[in-house]
């Protein structure tokens, strides 16, 4: 298997990654695409060619973001569309306006360490959100990716998958004291296991799937931190010199998985700073690396039998 590496480093942006690529006539979908990484990982989309949605909860949020890529990019084509992964019934009607062939989705927002919440189904609000809301919305999408002929899929993983395997006897905290790290961590390693699992079943759909780490960065996502923990964190990175990326910079990696030519026809990796990452025991400095269930086959395929399940069992069924 060959290692994906690149010319790219931590310190370059999206709008470099994706600099002499067109991607005219190409359709990309932004879930969380009015904050955040999402914004720049629309915009470089756009400024590339590509016709972008932002699939997002804050319709509001996500037109004052449309309107600032299309001034800043004339010619540039964003719609704005309303999705709540935390909600079955949302990825639904989303889905059903969706009709023509779609070449990206970047399966981009996420909830980060929120106080214990369940959705309408009973289901733990981080691994709803983070994982089940897009493992719902690429299935049903599935047909306009396999319409696209080489599409692919981004899954905005995080370091964090390092806080918890997926402990599918209790997936939803109900016999364990809730723990926010562990529940944000199990969801984004369910993010990377969807990746290596997708690309296993859809690959001669002609659909990859690879996940992505976006790096260190402060952006809205860590708003349900402690203060305290946040200062300290914050002095922490400040002593130890670890880099702190810019937005720009951190949407470089979902956008480098979304259109470098080196990632055609390749998936299941789990890349960082625009190559793919060490396997390694511990994440180093809570940044680098990636943990070996992240990527394990036998896990990915059952957590995909699991998720299909509860999805299927859900008061509204995933159609």
């Amino acid at each position: 298997m060959v290692r994906i590496d690149s010319p790219f480093t931590a310190t370059n942006t999206a709008r470099e990654v994706v600099e002499g690529i067109d991607l005219s006539g190409r359709t990309a979908i932004v879930t969380g695409g009015a904050s955040g990484i999402g914004i720049e990982t629309a915009r470089a989309l756009a400024h590339a060619g590509a016709d972008v949605t932002l699939a997002v909860r804050d319709i509001n949020a996500g037109q004052r973001v449309a309107m600032e890529i299309t001034q800043t990019h004339p010619g540039a084509v964003v719609h704005v569309a309303p999705l709540d992964l935390a909600d079955i019934d949302s990825v639904n009607r989303f889905a059903n306006t969706w009709s023509a062939p779609l070449h990206v989705l970047i399966n981009n927002a996420g909830v980060m360490m929120t106080p214990q919440s369940r959705t309408g189904p009973g289901w733990e609000l981080q691994f709803a959100t983070n994982h089940l809301g897009h493992f719902a919305l690429a299935h049903r999408l599935h047909s306009a990716l396999a319409a696209a002929g080489n599409a692919r899929i981004v899954s905005v993983s995080s370091s964090g998958h390092g806080m918890s395997d997926i402990i599918y006897e209790d997936l939803f905290f109900e016999r364990r004291p809730y723990d926010a790290s562990q529940a944000y961590g199990q969801s984004k390693t369910a993010n990377v296991l969807f990746a290596v699992e997708a690309t296993r079943r859809w690959a001669g759909d002609g659909i990859t799937a690879n996940a992505v780490m976006p790096g260190g960065i402060w952006t809205n996502l860590q708003r349900h931190w402690d203060p305290e923990v946040l200062a300290t964190t914050k002095k922490h990175v400040a002593a130890t010199g670890l880099t702190i990326k810019t937005p720009e910079q951190g949407a470089a990696t979902s956008v480098f998985a979304a259109t470098s030519p080196l990632l055609d026809g390749i998936g299941g990796r789990y890349l960082e700073d625009c190559r793919e990452a060490d396997v390694v025991p511990a994440i180093k400095d809570g940044i680098y690396g990636v943990r070996h269930y992240a990527l394990d086959h036998t896990s990915a395929r059952q957590l995909w039998d699991v998720s299909l399940d509860l999805l299927q069992q859900a008061p509204t069924p995933m159609h």
